[in-house]
């Protein structure tokens, strides 16, 4: 059984930007924007998992599947894993958690991690890019991963760490964190099941779950940084991008 499924999480009470998922880019919900992304990537069955009716009522206008779930999950592959575990366990091998505040992702750029991740039978894989320039690496909006050789296109590299903000930095090999992550059904199964880390809390990155259980992340490279809406300026600037 070699089968993909791509799950969206997503809800309508994010902190810093409430109700982001249905606030509209060219006249479509920034959720649909990412649903089409999922579709035209071709790589497996999309589902988006909400504990919000609102959200479930905009994807069924616009031709998706939303599945019902939990209000209290402490992340979104808890979330995630919810699905999965109660509606594709035994369909699916390999489940691709695409964050439902990346309007503007390339469809190959989720083909390309699913590829990756079947060519090196890896426990979890995600991507990073180039960083831009100073203001970049200074955003604490903006996440990165620190590997240990240089990230070029066709390879799968060991993430050494993720972090937001870092003092002291020199010629450190850093990148930017795309925030698209793709498990085995066995390692999502195993990480949901895992406490909540030190680091994950303190950084609010809950790949840190992760690396502080000796778990391995994999980074393959993308050649686009897509942004992740966090805060109304961020969702100015996809917009103005995606017009």
């Amino acid at each position: 059984m070699k089968n993909t499924a791509i799950i969206i999480p997503t809800r309508l009470d994010a902190k810093r930007f409430p109700n982001k998922p249905l606030e509209k880019i060219n006249g479509l919900p920034m959720i649909v924007h990412v649903m089409n992304r999922a579709k035209e990537s071709e790589v497996g069955d999309i589902f988006i998992a909400t504990p919000d009716q609102k959200i479930l009522d905009v994807v069924d206008e616009n031709g998706g599947k939303g599945i019902l779930t939990k209000k209290n999950h402490m992340s979104g592959s808890d979330r995630v894993y919810e699905v999965y575990s109660e509606n594709l366990k035994d369909n699916v091998d390999l489940i691709i958690n695409l964050q439902g505040d990346m309007p503007n992702i390339e469809p190959k750029s989720i083909s390309k991690l699913e590829k990756l991740m079947r060519e090196s039978n890896s426990d979890i894989g995600t991507l990073a890019s180039n960083i831009k320039n100073h203001e970049e690496m200074n955003d604490p909006n903006i996440v990165k991963v620190h590997l240990d050789q240089e990230l070029k296109n066709d390879v799968f590299l060991n993430a050494r760490d993720f972090f937001r903000l870092k003092k002291d930095l020199k010629n450190e090999k850093i990148y930017h964190h795309i925030g698209i992550y793709a498990f085995t059904n066995v390692a999502l199964t195993k990480y949901v099941k895992l406490s909540r880390s030190r680091l994950e809390i303190d950084r609010n990155l809950e790949q840190m779950r992760a690396i502080e259980n000796n778990i391995t992340i994999k980074v393959g490279f993308c050649d686009k940084s897509p942004l992740g809406v966090d805060t109304k300026e961020d969702f100015k600037k996809v917009s103005k991008e995606m017009k």
